[in-house]
């Protein structure tokens, strides 16, 4: 591998990371704004489906756009809009202004899903190995956010998590001006020339499959801090439950890279479709039993979901590949994490008010309800794509 390659691939890690991680700062926050704020759980969820349904809006146009302006222009803008987006943030005094502010987050961070994949699956010769590690340090971010917020939030304010990943994204945009090249000095790697059509059957199939996907995730992940804030209080009870929620939380999520390890390593080597549906399956009873269960088998059956969960990313990402034409693949990317973080986001207001009406624990075998139309799904696209190889 090329230093060049090298260098777009931390680049392009590192800003799959903070995205994560500074999207998850509100989960693990939730508890401090309720009484910062004085408003309840679903008007928070409310606040967090507008921030999440954003982050899923942006990567449409991102998606788009990237053919045309080239993947260091929106990574650059995606780093300095966050940046702005922080500024108000921390200066807000008013709930309407953190939701503006965090409107404002979601949008800028969108821009990176696309334009990161795209710029991987043009730059990078070893593509699996680059999804491999672009997927890792996503997990990565997934799993520090809650962790970083509810520790700096611990030792001062809710406001302080989002000025310390602010000053590494400028960090990180420095380098980005620094170290990777314009566009007309960009190299890209040749298409295959065997690159087939788009299999829009099995591209609209997958596409119902992750927006019951994407619904799970967005519900489940803003509610486990509190969850296991309220459920682990004989585990570590010397903790508060801000710390507790987000400790046990990213460990869940850290868990999430042996998912991704195993989904580059059997994507590789069985039915991408069948072994959607397997994780499908597979995630059904665990939601169910995350929200049935206390203390140590919380954990145990949260990490299982962890591990489980994400098997999918990496064979998600390499079935778009398989049934997308090359010069759609940005588009294709964009409309994906639309789907999966867009409208996924409004399962944080559906969660909110299942957890004030009825308990928090109660999120998550609501949300492995979304997996069954999931599981519907999958069957035609296997049948779809099977059709297609012959």
């Amino acid at each position: 591998m090329s230093n060049s390659e090298k260098i777009i691939l931390i680049i392009t890690g590192l800003s799959h990371l903070l995205v994560h991680a500074v999207m998850l700062v509100l989960p693990a926050i939730l508890l401090v704004l309720q009484g910062e704020f004085s408003v309840g759980l679903a008007t928070l969820g409310v606040v967090a489906t507008a921030s999440q349904f954003m982050f899923g809006l942006g990567a449409l146009p991102a998606g788009m756009l990237e053919n045309k302006l080239g993947g260091r222009t929106l990574l650059l803008t995606y780093q300095f809009g966050v940046i702005i987006s922080i500024i108000i943030i921390v200066l807000s005094n008013t709930l309407y202004t953190l939701t503006c502010g965090l409107m404002l987050l979601g949008l800028f961070s969108s821009i990176y899903h696309p334009a990161g994949l795209t710029i991987i699956s043009r730059r990078i010769k070893s593509l699996s190995k680059g999804m491999a590690f672009h997927g890792i340090m996503g997990s990565l971010g997934l799993a520090l956010g809650p962790i970083i917020a509810a520790v700096l939030t611990a030792l001062r304010d809710w406001r302080l998590p989002y000025i310390t990943l602010g000053i590494i994204i400028l960090i990180v945009a420095l380098g980005t001006i620094i170290l990777v090249p314009s566009r007309k000095r960009e190299i890209a790697f040749k298409e295959d020339a065997h690159d087939q059509s788009t299999n829009r059957t099995a591209l609209s199939l997958y596409y119902g499959i992750i927006v019951m996907i994407g619904l799970a995730f967005a519900g489940f992940t803003t509610f486990m801090p509190i969850h296991f804030a309220f459920e682990t209080r004989n585990l570590f009870s010397f903790l508060s439950d801000t710390v507790r929620g987000g400790l046990f939380t990213t460990i869940v999520l850290l868990s999430g890279i042996i998912g991704q390890i195993l989904g580059g390593i059997l994507g590789d080597r069985y039915s991408k479709p069948k072994l959607l549906l397997l994780v499908i399956i597979l995630n059904i009873p665990l939601l169910a039993l995350m929200g049935f269960t206390t203390g140590i088998l919380l954990v145990i059956f949260g990490v299982l979901l962890g591990i489980t969960h994400f098997i999918w990313q990496p064979v998600g990402n390499a079935m778009i590949a398989q049934i997308s034409h090359s010069k759609h693949r940005g588009l294709s990317y964009g409309i994906n994490f639309f789907l999966s973080f867009g409208v996924g986001a409004f399962a944080a207001s559906i969660g909110g008010l299942i957890a004030e009406n009825m308990g928090v624990r109660f999120v998550f075998p609501i949300m492995a309800i979304f997996f069954i139309p999931g599981f519907l799904l999958v069957i035609p696209l296997i049948k779809s794509i099977q059709k297609a190889n012959q």
